[in-house]
């Protein structure tokens, strides 16, 4: 059964399919319906339609780990920092270091 969020959204998408917003709704609605294979999807529609959209990366590389793909996360967080620096936003940029430094077990703790 589908929720109704899942429905409007993909009433949305019927109306604007290019809408990333949209695009990114779903891939995150349904990777919190742990429907992995459907937020991949969408994901990986914004990544390639819409690669500056920046927060896909995030959200992306995220499910990656979850999946147990540590190798693909750690290249999207790449990706990511890329695009974030490309259009300048420092808060994405930050949030992308933040993760691939923990992907890659250099978390660092404060002394």
């Amino acid at each position: 059964m589908q929720s109704t969020r899942l429905i409007t959204l993909l009433e949305f998408l019927k109306s604007d399919p290019k809408d990333p917003f949209v695009v990114y709704a779903l891939a995150t609605e349904y990777n919190s319906l742990q429907d992995s294979e459907k937020a991949f999807y969408y994901y990986n529609i914004l990544v390639n339609e819409h690669p500056d959209y920046v927060g896909t990366y995030y959200h992306l590389g995220k499910l990656y780990e979850k999946t147990g793909d540590l190798s693909k996360a750690v290249v999207v967080y790449q990706k990511g920092m890329e695009v974030a620096r490309k259009i300048r936003d420092n808060h994405a940029l930050s949030e992308l270091q933040g993760a691939y430094n923990s992907a890659m077990g250099l978390d660092y703790e404060d002394d």
